[in-house]
Formats: structure tokens, sequence, C-alpha cells
């Protein structure tokens, strides 16, 4: 075989391929032609095959040839194979009426929890105010949760807090672990990094061994408040959380602050707010006296910051935490907090 021959066959082959392919006008048509020139015992691979019996010159000519001619075959095929898919297409579409002013199929569209909404607005109020956000461990020390709050161990007021105690202890067996009874421990750890002036808020979750019901969850969400600052008095916590209230639950709501008792604060209050439902007159929500309490506070207790190494007579603070879900509750009017945490979504498809 001379290679002028060998590479006239090429050619040849080459044509016929090209004139073939033209005519090609389905998959099956097309599969068929492939395999007759591409495959493995199509026309150019046979010729590719016969390459081993040519002298050397005329192999480098005609496998040279060949195998450029395979190269531009597949990609005719190819983009052959793609015209016949978009021909298939539009015959289709044009059998077919399609409204294309016709709706889509809606998509499932996600939403913030309740209770992260809440969060949310709740931070957002006093960011506004000046405040940062900090989070911490849900996980901690005895005496973080405890002892620098001004609870030691033989005090009373530990009986207020259901604790869940963590089975580890340190070698020496003196910082006991539990899940945190509230978020008020970052108020120790926030001092002890930061030097004043101090203004913070710290949601977060909290953990309680106690039994569940419409009003009590063994988890729950809370936001610790902080502000430590020469000068600071009382006067600053009522203004700050009177303009809290007035932010979430309307600018007419009033404020009532009346004595109560938090071991890391003092004086301690417990905070109210005029109900918002029947604007003080009295209603199931407010229990029919006109005031709904929403949050604690209060003066930090000397002893805490002497604790964390400030100058109990050059500063002063206050604190304050809330319970989020009740927040939420009393905004939406829902009277379980089990609702919550049950992921019914028809209940939660309404926030």
């Amino acid at each position: 075989m001379s290679s002028s021959a060998s590479v006239q066959q090429v050619k040849e082959i080459e044509t016929q391929a090209m004139e073939e392919l033209d005519a090609t006008v389905g998959v099956e048509d097309l599969d068929r032609w492939r395999i007759a020139y591409l495959g493995r015992n199509g026309h150019l691979t046979q010729v590719l095959r016969g390459l081993g019996s040519l002298d050397p010159e005329d192999r480098r000519v005609v496998g040279a040839e060949a195998n450029r001619a395979k190269v531009d075959l597949e990609a005719r095929m190819e983009a052959h194979q793609r015209d016949l898919r978009n021909s298939a297409i539009s015959e289709q579409l044009s059998q077919k009426s399609i409204d294309v002013t016709m709706p889509g199929w809606p998509a499932p569209q996600g939403r913030l929890h309740p209770i992260t909404q809440t969060i949310r607005d709740i931070t957002g109020v006093f960011r506004s105010m000046g405040f940062g956000v900090e989070e911490g461990p849900e996980v901690e020390w005895e005496r973080y949760n405890f002892d620098m709050l001004n609870i030691p161990k033989d005090h009373p007021s530990r009986d207020m807090w259901d604790t869940l105690w963590v089975d580890y202890m340190d070698q020496d067996g003196t910082r006991p672990m539990l899940l945190r009874t509230h978020t008020s421990p970052m108020q120790a750890r926030i001092m002890e990094a930061t030097d004043p002036p101090v203004r913070v808020i710290v949601p977060g979750k909290a953990f309680r061994y106690e039994a569940t019901d419409a009003t009590h969850e063994w988890h729950f969400q809370q936001v610790e408040g902080l502000a430590v600052d020469e000068g600071i008095t009382f006067s600053d916590l009522k203004g700050t959380l009177f303009e809290f209230a007035r932010q979430v639950f309307g600018e007419e709501r009033r404020v009532r602050f009346r004595c109560d008792f938090f071991p890391f604060v003092e004086p301690g209050v417990d905070m109210s707010i005029d109900c918002f439902k029947c604007d003080g007159e009295g209603c199931r929500i407010c229990g029919k006296s006109g005031w709904i309490e929403i949050l604690g506070a209060g003066m930090v207790h000397p002893a805490v910051l002497e604790g964390v190494g400030y100058d109990s007579k050059k500063y002063s603070g206050f604190a304050f935490g809330m319970g989020v879900e009740r927040i939420c509750m009393l905004l939406h009017g829902i009277d379980d907090i089990r609702l919550f945490y049950n992921n019914d979504l028809r209940f939660l498809r309404q926030f």
C-alpha cells in the first residue's frame, strides 16, 4: 500500500462519513453512524489498525491524516448531536401548548424561629442604646455560675436554682461543672476580662432540673444585661429598661418597679409593664392585675464588683435578665411555652 493511496483512502472515508452524517435524522441513526465509522470495527478504525503494515514514512503520513480525520469527525458528530437534540426540543414544544404566564410551582420558604426573632428584636433595641453583644459557654464552672455572683456554697439562695450537674471535676476536686442555670455567669467573665466602662448584653440558653408545664421548661433562652462605669445610678437602670419596654411593647407603656431579691444585685427589683392588651384595666393575660412582670434587675452588688477586681467605691453598675420565651409569649398571646419546642409546623408557620 503506497502512502498516496492510503491518504486517498482516508479522505474518501471522511467524505463519505460527512455525507452520511448530514443525512442522519435521529439519535438511533447517529449511533449507527458512529459505530460504522468510529466504532471498534469502524472504517476509520480499520485504517488506523493497518498502520503497522506500512513503511515507517508511510505510517507517519497516513497516521497523521487518519487521526486528523477522526478528530474532525468526532467534532462534527457532537455538533450534529446538539442540533438533533435542539430540533427535538423545538418539535416537542411546538406540539404542546404552554401558557408561559402561569405561575410556577411555589418554592418552600424558610423563616426564623419565633424565639430567634425575639432575640434579634431584643438585641436590636439594646444595640441602639450602645450595648455590645457577647455569648458564653453553656457548660459552666460552679465558680462563675454561683461563687462569683455572691452565692457561696452554703447560701440559701442556691435553692432558687434546680441545677443540672456535669460528671466532671478538676483534679483537686474544687471546680465542679454544671449546665448554667442562668446567663449571669457572663457578668463575672466579662468584668474579669474587661476594664470599665462595660455595656453588654448576653443572649443564650440556660438549663434547670425541673418539670415542664405551660410556663416552665428545663431549657430556655435568657438575655442578660450589664453596665458598669463611674457614676451609674438606679435612674440609669430605670431609663434603660423603660426605653426597652417602650420599643418592644409600645410607646405608651408604663413601667413599675418593685423590690425583689437576687444575690448578685443590691437593691434588686422586678420590672413590670402595664398590660398592653387591656391598658391596665385587668384581663386574662395580666391576671386581672393590670401589670405584667417581664424581668428582674438591680444594681450590681459591691461584692461582685470586688470579686472581679473592680473598685466598688469608684465604679457602680446595673444588671438585668429576662426570659426570651416569656417576652415572646406576651407579644404573641401564647399560653404554653412548650409550643416553642414541639417542632409543630402548624404553630411555627404563624410567625
